[in-house]
């Protein structure tokens, strides 16, 4: 069965080895990236950059990047991974948004939940529930969409 994922993570992911976030996408990314699967990312730096890049390397999922604003407003991490995928990513979503605040990001995180059967979530370790991470967990669970959650 093929299904459609949104993936939400911390952009915070210098604390871990790039080894470890391969292990951890390699257990709960791997059983849904078959072929037929299609995956929504967010186009920002740490999770959304990571997991792009480890899936256009390790499955032939379909790929759909989307950004609040423009790719070239993202950091330059996070438009260097887009560009190195760009021949694995289906399609690049640019949400046109003026100005890079918080609700901007929110409305990007609802747009891929609304378009995915289930979420995957790489949230921060601790008891930070307010964040991006976890908004797009909770609007996932309030749709009734199945969520996992990995913390890192």
């Amino acid at each position: 069965m093929s299904v459609v994922v949104a993936i939400t993570g911390t952009r915070q992911t210098a604390h871990r080895t790039p080894a470890w976030f391969e292990e951890r996408f390699d257990v709960y990314v791997r059983p849904w990236a078959v072929d037929g699967a299609h995956f929504y990312l967010g186009g920002a730096v740490g999770i959304d950059s990571l997991c792009l890049l480890w899936l256009a390397e390790h499955s032939r999922a379909g790929i759909t990047v989307v950004v609040p604003g423009t790719v070239a407003q993202q950091p330059d991490a996070a438009r260097q991974a887009i560009e190195h995928c760009q021949e694995r990513i289906g399609e690049t979503v640019e949400l046109g948004a003026g100005e890079l605040g918080t609700s901007a990001y929110h409305a990007r995180n609802r747009y891929m939940v609304d378009r995915a059967q289930m979420v995957i979530g790489f949230p921060r370790e601790g008891p930070d529930t307010a964040s991006g991470t976890w908004q797009t967990l909770n609007y996932g669970a309030g749709q009734g969409k199945p969520r996992l959650i990995v913390p890192v």
